[in-house]
């Protein structure tokens, strides 16, 4: 153990860690980083497949962004967002009208994606409030569900990992049984159905939908569930749904966004429109905290009157509209656009998955390979004809990570899914050289 890793251990409290297990794998202290490689303080390089939580978009240490912001913190690092203003915001906000889906028009700043969320719920909950919907005071989201860490943002989350603990505190939530392609109850698969299992949805607005503001969904991917992938027909069938019974639609893009999926939005493959999209990890490119609630034109009117009316929407950020963070979005649609990188990606895309189900799709414990744009997930079962999982006490994915970071691979996997999720300007060499460690690693610990 270095003794950077030892000082880290005297003060900090990892994050989504239990710390003990720092007794056996200390922390890695990063040095510097470019492109998708992490470097270390003994020089160890880690290939960054996971974009470090899903968010490093363009590789680390961009110099295009990183001259950005360096540009903006010259002329203004940060002004209080009430009442003043700032041409960077303004023209972050006129670049992305250009690409979110049609009719959001309005954009709201926070400064992470859990804050987004609670926006988001906070604003569909007024807004019923002041338009004669008084019984409207219910949330509805999916099953394994996962929208972030503050107590409303975990309550309309299902991942017991995250929030079993706190269930007595959270809110009392609608929950929409979701798709499950994998395991298809309908003994359907997700590029050949008719999203039959939408009938459980059809059922809980049925019974819940008078009562209900708005429904949260992960778009096409719940992502830490496992990187479950649904089809664009269930967003289609969802968007009538809500249209019926005046329920919100949210487009929870925080991890979706920013070509992840292939597309500028998930929401963008279903050719529909949510109420209220919000966007973080990407929006930066990784590099600074912030986050949008983007939303319609009648959504804003409702809290548009006479401040004595009292219908102002009072939610407020102490960081939002950050300059430094407006000038590295700006920076990233600018990129995105001028070196083509959503369409580049979806053509390495192909290379990738294929390679892949190459490599691992013969084995006898991978279940199944998925994907969505550059995301890659293979899930491990212990059975693969019954589709059993392991018992999660083995964690059999910790062990996986745990060697292939001795190879210099950074993979993280989702209990015992491994995932690929990597800097959109990933190339071919680097997908070779992770798959190849990630088939090594995984042999090994499977005795395979």
């Amino acid at each position: 153990m270095t003794d950077w890793a030892k000082e880290d251990l005297k003060y900090i409290w990892h994050p989504c860690s239990q710390m003990k297990d720092y007794e056996e794998l200390p922390p890695i202290v990063i040095d510097y980083a470019k492109g998708i490689n992490l470097y270390d303080i003994d020089g160890n390089c880690y290939k960054d497949v996971v974009s470090s939580w899903w968010c490093n978009l363009l590789g680390h240490c961009n110099p295009r962004i990183n001259q950005a912001i360096k540009k903006q913190l010259d002329r203004l690092e940060h002004v209080i967002f009430a009442n003043f203003t700032h041409k960077t915001a303004i023209t972050l906000c006129q670049k992305l009208m250009n690409v979110v889906p049609k009719g959001l028009c309005k954009f709201n700043f926070a400064d992470n994606g859990s804050a987004s969320i609670e926006m988001a719920m906070k604003m569909s909950f007024q807004y019923h409030q002041q338009t004669g919907n008084t019984q409207k005071k219910r949330f509805m989201a999916l099953t394994d569900a996962y929208h972030g860490e503050t107590i409303g943002a975990l309550s309309v989350g299902a991942c017991d990992l995250y929030s079993s603990i706190y269930k007595p505190i959270l809110m009392d939530i609608v929950r929409v049984n979701g798709p499950d392609c994998f395991r298809c109850p309908y003994g359907k698969d997700r590029d050949n159905c008719q999203c039959e299992c939408f009938k459980n949805a059809e059922k809980t607005f049925e019974q819940y939908g008078k009562e209900t503001c708005a429904i949260l969904v992960e778009p096409l991917l719940q992502g830490s569930a496992g990187m479950k992938i649904y089809p664009p027909l269930y967003l289609k069938k969802l968007r009538e749904l809500c249209d019926k019974y005046n329920v919100h639609l949210i487009a929870d893009e925080i991890a979706t966004g920013y070509g992840r999926t292939g597309k500028m939005f998930a929401f963008d493959h279903a050719g529909v429109s949510p109420d209220i999209m919000c966007l973080s990890k990407g929006l930066t490119g990784g590099y600074m905290p912030m986050s949008l609630c983007v939303t319609t034109q009648e959504i804003y009117d409702a809290f548009y009157a006479d401040y004595s009316t009292g219908k102002a929407f009072m939610h407020s950020h102490t960081y939002a509209g950050n300059p430094l963070g407006c000038s590295a979005g700006i920076e990233v649609l600018n990129i995105l656009k001028d070196e083509n990188i959503i369409e580049n990606a979806q053509k390495n895309a192909i290379y990738f998955n294929n390679i892949i189900k190459e490599k691992f799709l013969g084995l006898k414990n991978v279940g199944e390979v998925r994907h969505i744009g550059l995301i890659n997930a293979i899930e491990l079962v212990k059975d693969k004809n019954s589709k059993e999982a392991f018992d999660g006490k083995l964690r059999l994915g910790y062990q996986i990570y745990k060697k292939a970071l001795k190879k210099g691979v950074l993979l993280r996997p989702l209990g015992d899914v491994i995932y690929f999720n990597p800097p959109l300007i990933i190339e071919k060499d680097d997908m070779d050289f992770v798959t190849d460690v990630a088939l090594e690693c995984t042999k090994e610990i499977l005795d395979l």
